[in-house]
């Protein structure tokens, strides 16, 4: 055929007309644009390679400079370096920056961490047993976990501290770190595991730890501040030594104040004292030490609040400066907890024992930490019964006239009655008979060997006319007695 009869197409990539012998090696170069006609393609536009390093050069450059710039400027910039020595900025908690790291730091607690004591040579040897720590909020528990994790860090081969909080963490978190803890031990390295919070787990979770700590595969620290007795597994109390500790004094306070304040080179001055820089009058410290029901986490969130708000650096905070910013509204009072039945306990025993004074402070205690007043006035009328009963009548009907009130009443008007019926049970003459004879007629009943003793028939009501055929409501002979004849010579009341 004619080459100028050959049948001609076009070419689907740029659109030219080929002949058919030629248009499928022409379609190859236009696919893999190695042809002269891809020259001839507007679409494929892609930016030149060289525009890539001239549009980010700059940048570049301007970034390192911006990244270099703050290292240097606090050698020149006098704003930052006011920030740098500022005392009264606070990145991280006063309490937090404070906690002790070895044993020398730690303040208060002597009693348990005093020199010669046993939990002290016990851990100044890096032997760390297994314990529960238990006392009121702020007085040293984890202070003392970080002194046990100062201890694990001085000897990583040997020891290995893991922190827990029983509120965030569950049995599957104590799992891995039980797994963690056997392959450590393999090497010979110990974990300790510190568990705040731990009467947070109920008694079954608490499981989880008696094999581990019986097996040695875990050093338990548990932190609480609830009564062990009652939120701890008894069977994990009789594997770990309880530690109580106490509420801190306030001299005590006063020197972890005093050592919060130097931390943030503010001086501790006297009183009428002058400085140069910014300083706290010491009489101020030991205000706050007092207000703070020895809670040192308290005390520490007052001071970081003295300093913040202070921020005048050649003022002397002095005690007015600080009365009237900060009050006193730290009670420590756990509806639900100990302390709730500790309290009410005094209260008790103060009318029980005719102390007015003793009486009403517990129940004024009560009622400004937010006790609900129908529980103290039930106890009130508990103690009218118990405590006075048949010496004076009188007051048990006070004590329950005293319960309705409180409930028309409600607070905070209600409180006025409490204090009244508090100190008037208190004021009032005692005689326990009533409460001593139901404590010997209980025993003697549990005491029973065999069938309690039936009722005497003369004694039975007879309201049918079979019951009476039977004799019941009958006495027989002369004598009428009312307790069963087996018990017939017992006085409760001697």
């Amino acid at each position: 055929m004619d080459k100028d009869n050959e049948p001609v197409g076009n070419c689907p990539i740029c659109d030219k007309p080929f002949s058919l012998s030629l248009i499928e090696s022409h379609v190859n170069k236009c696919i893999f644009l190695n042809s002269a006609d891809a020259e001839d393609m507007p679409k494929r536009k892609r930016s030149p390679s060289p525009i890539l390093p001239q549009n980010t050069t700059k940048p570049k450059t301007t970034q390192k400079m911006d990244l270099v710039s703050p290292s240097k400027k606090p050698k020149t910039s006098s704003s930052t370096s006011t920030t740098k020595e500022n005392p009264l900025t606070f990145t991280t908690p006063l309490a937090k920056q404070l906690q002790p790291k070895c044993l020398d730091d730690f303040m208060g607690q002597s009693h348990v961490l005093g020199e010669n004591t046993v939990l002290r040579t016990l851990l100044e040897k890096g032997d760390i047993p297994n314990m529960v720590l238990w006392g009121p909020p702020g007085c040293g528990k984890t202070s003392l976990s970080g002194v046990i994790q100062g201890i694990c860090k001085s000897n990583p081969t040997k020891l290995k501290f893991v922190s827990l909080c029983a509120a965030t963490a569950g049995v599957k978190d104590v799992q891995n770190i039980v797994s963690a803890a056997k392959l450590q031990q393999k090497f010979g390295c110990r974990t300790v595991l510190f568990m705040d919070e731990i009467h947070r787990f109920n008694k079954k979770q608490q499981d989880i730890f008696l094999l581990h700590v019986e097996k040695g595969d875990i050093i338990l620290v548990g932190a609480t501040t609830e009564n062990p007795s009652f939120t701890v597994n008894s069977a994990l109390l009789s594997r770990c030594r309880v530690i109580v500790l106490q509420k801190l004094d306030p001299d005590c306070l006063y020197q972890i104040l005093e050592r919060g304040a130097r931390n943030f080179n503010v001086e501790v001055v006297d009183k009428g004292a002058r400085s140069k820089g910014f300083a706290v009058q010491a009489d101020a410290l030991k205000w706050l030490a007092d207000i703070s029901d020895g809670d040192a986490r308290i005390a520490l969130g007052n001071l970081q609040l003295v300093l913040q708000y202070n921020e005048d650096k050649n003022k002397v905070v002095t005690i007015e400066d600080i009365k009237e910013k900060i009050k006193k509204s730290h009670l420590l009072y756990d509806r639900k907890g100990e302390e709730h039945y500790n309290v009410i306990s005094a209260m008790h025993k103060s009318i029980r024992g005719s102390d007015p004074n003793a009486a009403l402070y517990w129940t004024t205690r009560m009622i400004v930490s937010g006790e609900d007043p129908l529980y103290i006035a039930r106890r009130m009328v508990r103690a009218a019964s118990e405590d006075i009963g048949n010496a004076d009548p009188r007051a048990l009907q006070l004590a329950v006239s005293t319960m309705q009130g409180c409930q028309l009443l409600g607070m905070p008007e209600c409180d006025v009655l409490l204090a009244q019926c508090a100190i008037y049970l208190a004021r009032a003459p005692k005689s326990r008979e009533a409460d001593s004879a139901l404590a010997r007629a209980k025993q003697l009943i549990k005491s029973c060997e065999g069938l309690q003793p039936s009722v005497p028939m003369h004694l039975r009501n007879a309201p049918t006319r079979l019951m009476k055929d039977l004799g019941y409501g009958k006495l027989e002979g002369d004598e009428r007695y009312y307790m069963p004849p087996e018990l017939k010579n017992v006085d409760f009341f001697k």
